[in-house]
This record gives C-alpha cells, structure tokens and sequence, in this order.
C-alpha cells in the first residue's frame, strides 16, 4: 500500500492512506542502517499488519521531491510563513532569516501577518511595501474576524504547503478557521500518545483538500544561519540583484564599498531600511564565525 507521512512521534509514523485512513507505523531498520530518516511529506510504501488496530511498517520511501532541513519535511512545494503584525510586533530579523533558509532551499515563500484587526491600513501597507519590493507575496490576515482566509485557500490549493512562524502569532488558529478538523485530528493523536493539543510540538500534516496539504510546524524564537559563506548572502536577498549593476566593483558585498548600488537604493528609500540592516547583521555574523 502506499500513502504518506501526516505525522512523527517517537519512532512513530503515522501514514494517510487514500481512502482517508491513518495507520501508525514503525520504519524498518534497513532504514536506520542506511542513514535514512522518513519525513513528514514522504510519499511511501508501507505494509498492514494489523487491520484493527491500523498498525503497520513502512517499507520504502518513495523518490522525494526536495527535503529541508528546517524544518524536516519532504516533497514541499511552497512555504507559507506567519508573523503577527502586532501583539507581538513582528521580528523582522526572525522573518528575514527565515525567508533566507527558504531561499537557500530554493523553497518560493508567501508572507502571512496575521491580527490586522488591530492597527491601521498604514501598518499594514508599511510592511506590504517592504516585503512585495523584495519580491515576496504578502498577505494579510484575522483569523479572530474570519478576514483574509479566502486568499490563503487560494494560496494552498493544489500544493504542500509548509505552515511556519514563531510562537504566539495565531498560526494555530489561522490553521484551525482555513480547516476545522486539524483541531479536531490534533486532538485525536495527542489523546492517543498522552500529550495536551494546544502547543504545536511535532510537524504535521494535513490532507485539506484534493492535492492539498498543509503542514503546521513548531514555533520557533531564534534561528541560525548556516553552512553559508558571508559572500553569498546577498544572493539570498532577492532585491539587491536590480541595483548591482550599479556597483563600483565586481563582487561588492554591499558591506563597506563607497560606491555600491545597493546602499544607494537604501537611501533612497528603494529597498527597506530593516531588510538592509538585517542584512549586514547576518553577514557579519557569518564573518565572525568562520573566523572562530
């Protein structure tokens, strides 16, 4: 039979088999043999060994799309990731290495601030401007007045989508309004392994729609950079490739260069102030510890 990893806790896999059965099983040890660790995402072969209880063993993983590292997932095809736009105010340092790691993982990324019920449209179009100038699609949500859900359906349909953004924000219940039963399923398998429901600890996912899959991640509060040279971070900030031409050298890091485009369309309010500065926070962080 095949189907694919919703759910891992434990050593345990839960599978979604198309006729919407969901089998807990355990990975054979050739696996572990072979350095391989089966993903939330894996598409796989798995054999039934006991119809009651819906217990089995996966056999095979099937050949994977992509696979990222953080967070461990397989075969995504887009990440869609949630900041509140207030109550906490957004950590534009947080969201920019975030959307970096997605880069890197050549994974496209759509950008979620959610609670718009509580400031004004000129927050809201202060943010639009700084992420659309850098090439991201931005929404907008409420998840406590129902508002902006239509949007993000449409963002979903058809694809993986990789659900990510620190603690707090109302990722929960934005999941919980685009589809009910998640709160529903969360809590049928945290009954089942003894744990409370309400705190995201595990990714998972969810089969929302026909060909569309959402998959909510843990909260995070920090994230490293890494396995990245300071020199080809700009490559990762996808607004700087328009004003390099207009760099006085070949290979300019946009760092301490007189004469660089970049920081040229910074003053001119061209590219965003905050996306600039947690920039060259990153880089020289990437400096500090290849020298360490």
């Amino acid at each position: 039979m095949t189907g694919k990893i919703i759910k891992g806790i434990a050593g345990f896999y839960y599978v979604h088999h198309g006729d919407d059965m969901v089998c807990q099983c355990r990975a054979r040890g050739n696996f572990r043999n072979q350095k391989i660790k089966p993903l939330v995402g894996d598409n796989v072969e798995f054999t039934l060994l006991d119809e009651q209880e819906k217990e089995g063993n996966i056999e095979e993983i099937l050949p994977r799309k992509n696979a990222l590292v953080r967070p461990a997932a397989a075969n995504v095809d887009q990440a869609l990731v949630v900041f509140a736009i207030t109550h906490p105010k957004p950590n534009l340092n947080l969201l920019d290495r975030f959307l970096v790691m997605m880069e890197v993982q050549e994974i496209p990324v759509s950008i979620c601030f959610n609670k718009t019920d509580l400031v004004t449209e000129e927050e809201m179009e202060h943010y639009r401007w700084v992420y659309e100038t850098a090439g991201y699609h931005v929404l907008f949500s409420s998840a406590r007045d129902q508002k902006g859900l239509e949007a993000i359906r449409r963002l979903l349909k058809g694809k993986t989508t990789i659900l990510a953004g620190p603690s707090g924000v109302g990722k929960s219940s934005l999941t919980n309004a685009i589809y009910p039963q998640a709160d529903m399923e969360t809590g049928s398998i945290s009954k089942k392994i003894q744990r409370g429901k309400h705190t995201t600890r595990h990714t998972e996912l969810f089969s929302i729609d026909k060909d569309t899959y959402l998959m909510d991640t843990p909260g995070f509060s920090s994230m490293y950079i890494e396995d990245l040279e300071e020199g080809d971070l700009k490559e990762y900030f996808p607004e700087f490739s328009k004003w390099e031409d207009q760099c006085r050298f070949l290979g300019c890091v946009h760092m301490g260069e007189t004469v660089c485009g970049v920081k040229d369309a910074v003053s001119r309010g061209e590219i965003g102030e905050s996306r600039y500065e947690n920039y060259r926070l990153m880089y020289q962080e990437l400096k500090d510890k290849r020298r360490y």
